[in-house]
């Protein structure tokens, strides 16, 4: 069965392009590309996305008021975000809303497909330039000095892959365990950085330096 995407970007070659894009993925369909997301409660119920792609500069309703829209409604659907800038700020409240993945269009074509599988695997799909535009967020916002968190060394390695965009599979494969250990691995990285989502994690484990950022 095809995933089956939502797309959100007021600019129409970008919808022409990524449909064209997604059409040559066997295992994803591309079902709507809406211009803005005034009406994006409406699209999900009646669309039933597994996946939506948000545009984050937007006019009347911008992607971040979006992504809070939905997470009112559904507390779990991916939404891999899109955006033509480098803006940290836009970026920083994106992951305050909710977005599960951050993804400059500029590198649409070799990262969206892949991103996609990836978020529904329980990845955090991130472009690395963005990566790098959190870091250089960090003394702005006045986060706090890195915290004892208490991971374990195994827990530290899966937080750094879970970074660098592993999805949960690629984790099991990469340190030779089942994705039910992952999962149960993950949990204690939640449960110890008091997160709720891979994003979160990814963020925080950015923000706070718990990994060495030069893997990504």
């Amino acid at each position: 069965m095809s995933v089956r995407i939502l797309l959100y970007d007021d600019n129409e070659n970008m919808r022409d392009s990524m449909k064209t894009l997604l059409n040559e993925e066997k295992d994803i369909f591309l079902i709507a590309a809406m211009p803005n997301a005034e009406t994006v409660e409406a699209d999900i119920e009646q669309l039933k996305p597994d996946v939506i792609l948000m545009d984050i500069d937007m006019p009347a309703v911008n992607g971040v008021s979006a992504v809070k829209r939905i997470r009112q409604i559904n507390a779990v659907l991916p939404i891999i975000m899109l955006t033509v800038f480098d803006d940290s700020e836009n970026i920083f409240n994106a992951v305050c809303a909710g977005a599960s993945g951050y993804i400059l269009k500029r590198y649409a074509t070799e990262e969206i497909p892949s991103a996609i599988r990836n978020v529904l695997s329980g990845g955090a799909p991130m472009t690395g330039t963005v990566a790098r535009k959190v870091l250089q967020m960090v003394p702005a916002a006045k986060t706090p000095a890195q915290e004892n968190t208490g991971l374990s060394q195994r827990e530290t390695q899966i937080l750094q892959l879970l970074v660098r965009g592993f999805s949960y599979k690629m984790i099991a494969a990469e340190v030779s365990i089942s994705v039910d250990t992952v999962r149960f691995h993950i949990k204690k990285i939640y449960d110890k950085l008091h997160v709720h989502s891979a994003p979160e994690a990814v963020f925080k484990a950015l923000r706070d330096k718990l990994v060495s950022f030069f893997l990504l």
